[in-house]
């Protein structure tokens, strides 16, 4: 196996947006034969606080330990490609810094999705996860105002920002700022619209760009169905547990992020595990997604307006069809 530093690694991450397609992407390369994908979808470890801390023999410790051991450790042999899916990633590409040191290869992928349609989706996958207390998206919408002075927030919710919906489909300006970091020409960019549309030739163009062979065995079904839940406090007590019953309740990706390297599952854990996933899946419902309101479709339309030209402008991408019609947001539009 290629040691954790090499500088030769060929890495990929798939950095975001959330629920633009990116869980599809990530299966995409899952399924290669020639990359090794994270042990969790989404490590999440570059953008951590702890971790942009970190500097020169320390930060290479810690990825070598902590990141590499943790996440990659299941890898055989000598993988053409690491890959990994961290969304969080596209909201902070100041920290994408130690990747482009310890990894100048790097490559990124970014997904991208029509607002309207993604921040209802944010919304009840937020629900799923146990990150938002508020039924409906409406509502949730309403308290952006709020949330973005520190009130109305779920104590459990691992990330306040998610929370703040205007500033996640703000993906103009997040983009720009990610560009212009890590560089254009070690981005790819994928609209969901094309991989809905056609998702053999997003992942033939995925491949072209990350310079591997296409995998005639690939499965092209989409990854997640519209879900929602029966009981709220029952799901954030499975998903986002107090502190004090962290460990036995939280489930696998989170103690694949968090338990040392070497514990060892007891039985009872194992039981409980297993109740835990029963509970889980018991307590999420296929749901049928609903029109978005028409008063919160206006406001998403008049407060992200502006950022999806300048999106237009930053991928070179017609996107005039967004937010019901953006004129201004087509190439032609943009020469005049």
């Amino acid at each position: 196996m290629t040691k954790p530093l090499d500088s030769q690694s060929h890495f990929a991450f798939i950095v975001g947006a959330p629920r633009c397609g990116t869980t599809t992407l990530a299966s995409f390369l899952q399924q290669h034969p020639d990359v090794c994908f994270s042990a969790v979808k989404e490590p999440h470890f570059f953008s951590r606080d702890e971790v942009a801390a970190l500097s020169g023999a320390e930060l290479e410790q810690a990825v070598a330990e902590e990141y590499w051991q943790r996440f990659f450790g299941h890898c055989e042999g000598y993988p053409q490609l690491y890959a990994e899916g961290s969304v969080t990633y596209l909201y902070v590409p100041e920290r994408m810094e130690p990747i482009l040191k310890l990894w100048p290869n790097a490559k990124f992928v970014i997904a991208l999705r029509d607002p309207l349609s993604m921040l209802p989706s944010l919304h009840a996958r937020l629900l799923v996860t146990g990150d938002e207390t508020i039924r409906d998206f409406p509502t949730a919408w309403a308290k952006i105002a709020e949330r973005a002075q520190g009130k109305s927030l779920p104590k459990q919710a691992v990330d306040p920002r998610w929370l703040r919906y205007d500033w996640a489909g703000q993906l103009g300006q997040n983009v720009e700022r990610f560009i212009a970091t890590v560089g254009r020409e070690r981005c790819h960019i994928v609209l969901f619209d094309d991989l809905t549309a056609d998702p053999q030739a997003t992942y033939r163009e995925l491949c072209r760009f990350l310079a591997i062979e296409p995998w005639t065995g690939t499965n092209f079904e989409p990854q997640r169905v519209n879900k929602t839940i029966r009981i709220g406090w029952l799901q954030r007590l499975l998903k986002r547990p107090p502190k004090a019953v962290r460990t036995v309740l939280a489930g696998e990706q989170y103690r694949m992020r968090e338990k040392k390297l070497d514990a060892k599952e007891s039985k009872l854990i194992a039981a409980i595990f297993a109740v835990r996933l029963r509970l889980l899946q018991w307590n999420k419902v296929p749901v049928k997604r609903q029109p978005l309101d028409p008063y919160v479709r206006q406001q998403i339309i008049e407060r992200l307006r502006d950022d999806v030209i300048l999106l237009s402008r930053v991928i070179d991408r017609d996107l005039s069809h967004w937010l019901g019609g953006v004129p201004e947001a087509r190439p032609d539009a943009r020469a005049a």
